[in-house]
């Protein structure tokens, strides 16, 4: 890479670290090119991204961001996850190390909060934010359905106790 390159390269990742609402960190040692493109596969899915990084200039890019205290975590081979969605490149990247044990979740941010291994994977069993929504969703529109049933449920016993007597008054008569 020429010094302009490292330069743009160093700039774009300083945006992820600044702007994305969630930064993971794993290692990727031994993944073949195929299973490569399969997790960028999945991250694009979900709307979040990856980079394969150098850690010198990983660090540089840290530089001056919230996420900055994670700057230890750059050693060895390593992959930044990335999504605004602070649950979407979590749980992608967890479920992709579950399966191919050559990915290793080692930790991330999530703005200023500094997360280790198990916290990366606690908010990858949380819903996503579509999830939430519809779930909010449903909760909005449960009381409705149930106040109409609930009104037109009178009625509905009215009639039937008329019918009821009617049927009965025929009957003897």
């Amino acid at each position: 890479m020429e010094r302009a390159e490292k330069g743009a390269f160093i700039e774009g990742l300083n945006t992820v670290f600044s702007n994305t609402g969630v930064v993971v960190v794993a290692r990727y040692t031994g993944l073949s090119v195929a299973e490569m493109t399969t997790l960028r596969k999945r991250m694009r899915a979900v709307g979040a991204g990856t980079k394969v990084v150098k850690n010198r200039l990983a660090k540089r890019a840290l530089a001056g961001t919230a996420a900055e205290p994670i700057a230890d975590l750059f050693k060895g081979p390593t992959l930044v996850a990335y999504s605004d969605d602070p649950v979407a490149a979590p749980k992608v990247a967890t479920e992709f190390a579950k399966t191919n044990e050559k990915l290793v979740v080692i930790g991330g941010a999530m703005g200023s909060t500094t997360l280790n291994a198990e916290g990366i994977k606690a908010l990858a069993t949380l819903p996503s934010l579509d999830e939430l929504r519809a779930k909010i969703l449903g909760m909005i529109q449960t009381p409705a359905t149930r106040i109409a049933a609930v009104l037109g449920a009178p009625g509905a016993q009215i009639a039937r106790v008329l019918n009821a007597y009617a049927s009965k008054d025929q009957a003897a008569a």
